[in-house]
C-alpha cells in the first residue's frame, strides 16, 4: 500500500506541475489576446479530478481492497502511458496548452505530434488514467464513478473546445477529419 500511496502522491505532484504550466501558459495566451471559453465547467473539472485522487486513497483503505498483480501491473503501465501521452500533448502545444480553454486568435492550428492523429489526444490520456489509476489498487468503484462522471464532463468540454476552435479558425471543422487532429 505504501508504494500505491507514493504513486498517488507522484500523480498529485504531476497535477501541480500541470497547473503551474497552465498558469504560465495562460499569462502567455492572455498577453496575446486569448479568449477563454467554457469557464463555467472548469470548477467541476477541478473537483472531479481532485475527487479521483481522494477516491484512489480512500477506497483501498475503507473497503480493504487488495493489490491484485494481474490487474495492478497492467493498470500501472496504462497510467504511465497516459502520462507520456499527456506530456507529449503539453510539449507539442507548448505555450498554447492549458487546463482552461484559451484560444489566441490568429494562431494557426497545431497539426503535429499527437494532434496529427487525434483532435483531443489529451482527453484520451485523461480517460485512460482515470480508469487505470484507481485499478492499480483495485479501487473499482472510484474507477467506475470517475469514468462515468468524466465522460459526461468531457462531452461538455469537447463541445466547448470544438466551438472555440471553430470560432477562432472556421476552417477547423472542415479541414480536419473527426478522427484526425489539429489544434
Amino acid at each position: 500500500m505504501d508504494l500505491y500511496l507514493l504513486l498517488i502522491a507522484l500523480v498529485a505532484a504531476e497535477r501541480f506541475a500541470e497547473l503551474a504550466t497552465a498558469r504560465r501558459n495562460a499569462r502567455w495566451s492572455l498577453s496575446r489576446g486569448a479568449v477563454e471559453y467554457g469557464s463555467g465547467h472548469y470548477p467541476a473539472m477541478v473537483a472531479l479530478h481532485t475527487a479521483l485522487l481522494a477516491g484512489c486513497v480512500a477506497e483501498p483503505f475503507l473497503a480493504d481492497r487488495p493489490f491484485l498483480p494481474a490487474l495492478g501491473w497492467p493498470a500501472l503501465a496504462l497510467v504511465i502511458g497516459a502520462q507520456g501521452l499527456r506530456w507529449w500533448c503539453i510539449v507539442t502545444l507548448g505555450p498554447r496548452w492549458n487546463t482552461r480553454v484559451l484560444v489566441v486568435p490568429g494562431l494557426p492550428l497545431v497539426a503535429a505530434g499527437p494532434y496529427r492523429l487525434l483532435r483531443h489526444p489529451n482527453y484520451v490520456a485523461v480517460v485512460v488514467e482515470g480508469a487505470a489509476l484507481p485499478l492499480v489498487h483495485t479501487a473499482w468503484v472510484t474507477a467506475a464513478a470517475f469514468t462515468l462522471l468524466n465522460l459526461l464532463l468531457l462531452g461538455v468540454r469537447i463541445r466547448c473546445e470544438e466551438d472555440a476552435l471553430t470560432h477562432a479558425a472556421p476552417v477547423y471543422r472542415s479541414a480536419v477529419p473527426a478522427e484526425g487532429g489539429a489544434r
